[in-house]
């Protein structure tokens, strides 16, 4: 029973901390991606994907928040396993556990299929899993995932698109997918800070996965990644412009098409020249 009203305390006290101590930061924010990108929807059955870090273990609790305070969908709260370790999947089950989340967990191979791939292992993998996820889904009656894509993902992959693929591109908060139809990503994520997500989890002495893949731990780790160098650069970028994040999540919100020598629609290119 002692046991009990512990886990209870403390999952109000996580609760508690969102609408006090991180309403503006977290919460707030969570609510203005849904309402200003249209996420959610009456009648939606959302899978809200959950890897075990600390991004999609934050999105879990901020679904679970909205749904206790009027929200008018439903959420499965799914964990694809591809291939723990046991130790990491103990680790996922005890969090769910703490901040009373009811995962549905599903097991795949994903990380045994891509453990031999050369150069792009990463690429793969990230493709293998989203395509489970929308599987699972749809096989539970859902219409849309969610992922726990944050701020900071989204004007690092602006940068890499620019500095790495030569293009000018970022993530979408919402997708509608090409292989599934009726289904749509979402990433109702979108504004919140990763330096936002960090402090909750501290606030509350949360400790979650970081990366669980077998592959990079064979190899050099996050450190030697691309994204890793972009989040070095933002860095040192800020020091000369504390506003440069800021810069680079709005630049793909201000596109000035007169001032863009071609530009891709709907997989047709338009160069300015059709409307000089």
């Amino acid at each position: 029973m002692d046991n009990l009203n512990f886990t209870q305390d403390r999952v109000k006290a996580v609760e508690r901390s969102l609408h006090e101590d991180f309403g503006r930061t977290v919460l707030r924010r969570f609510t203005k991606a849904l309402e200003d990108f249209r996420l959610t929807e009456r009648g939606d059955k959302i899978a809200v994907c959950v890897s075990g870090g600390k991004d999609s273990m934050l999105m879990a609790k901020l679904f679970q928040e909205r749904l206790a305070h009027g929200g008018d969908f439903e959420a499965v709260f799914l964990v694809m396993d591809p291939g723990y370790s046991p130790e990491n999947r103990a680790a996922i089950e005890k969090n769910a556990e703490i901040l009373n989340i009811p995962i549905t967990v599903f097991k795949t191979d994903i990380y045994q299929s891509v453990y031999n791939v050369g150069d792009s292992p990463c690429f793969l993998c990230s493709r293998m899993r989203r395509g489970h996820l929308y599987s699972k889904a749809r096989e539970l009656g859902c219409n849309k995932i969610a992922l726990g894509h944050h701020y900071d993902d989204i004007i690092e992959t602006i940068l890499m698109s620019m500095l790495y693929g030569g293009q000018v591109r970022t993530m979408m908060p919402k997708v509608k997918s090409a292989n599934y139809e009726g289904m749509e990503l979402i990433r109702p994520m979108y504004y919140i800070r990763e330096v936002d997500i960090k402090a909750w989890c501290a606030a509350n002495s949360l400790e979650f996965i970081s990366c669980a893949c077998r592959v990079t731990e064979r190899r050099d780790g996050a450190d030697g990644s691309k994204r890793a160098e972009i989040k070095k650069l933002i860095a040192q970028l800020k020091q000369v412009n504390p506003q440069v994040e800021g810069n680079i999540f709005h630049s793909v919100m201000n596109v000035e098409l007169n001032a863009i020598i071609e530009c891709k629609f709907n997989n047709e290119r338009h160069n300015f020249l059709e409307f000089y």
